[in-house]
């Protein structure tokens, strides 16, 4: 076997990561850029930080009060995700395709707080579902996608934490 030149040290060095959101020059501009102190509760939300993390759970006593930037996020009505339903047939299946939606938030939000649906609305082009994180409008696409089929197209804009989701239905 052939040496490659790299030293067994370089391909280890180094803390590994992986997905989009993990890479060094992604970052939520919505996150604190320093540790809160523990804990801490939202005072919209009623979400708790606790070792190091947003979660859901009883906030003690002597919990601070701040907003999460999930609610931050709501407040300022400024997405980091969005999903366009393209067509007529998205707008027909409005009832459905909002029950996917939210039983994806729901399951997503169990575990992880901050990745929330901000909001539902009608547009010319079909449904626009606005979302708190970069990784529920990739869970919502694929499951329109399992149910009705249609393509699906995404988007990741590395430069400012933010994912743009686009289904079609079947031609």
């Amino acid at each position: 076997m052939k040496p490659t030149g790299r030293s067994l040290r370089s391909r280890s060095a180094g803390r590994r990561t992986s997905g989009r959101a993990q890479g060094k020059d992604i970052i939520d501009p919505y996150q604190a850029r320093q540790k809160l102190s523990e804990p801490t509760v939202c005072s919209k939300c009623g979400a708790v930080y606790r070792h190091g993390r947003w979660q859901w759970g009883h906030p003690t006593e002597n919990a601070q009060a701040a907003r999460c930037p999930a609610c931050r996020r709501i407040d300022d009505q400024l997405p980091a995700g969005v999903v366009t339903l393209h067509g007529a047939f998205a707008r027909e299946h409005k009832t459905e395709i909002m029950g996917l939606a939210h039983n994806e938030e729901m399951a997503e939000k169990g575990e992880h707080p901050l990745n929330r649906i901000m909001g539902i609305q009608e547009s010319e082009e079909g449904l626009v579902v606005t979302t708190t994180d970069i990784h529920l409008p990739r869970r919502i696409g694929e499951a329109v996608k399992r149910a009705f089929h249609g393509t699906l197209d995404m988007q990741f804009d590395d430069a400012s934490y933010f994912v743009r989701v686009d289904w079609r239905a079947p031609a």
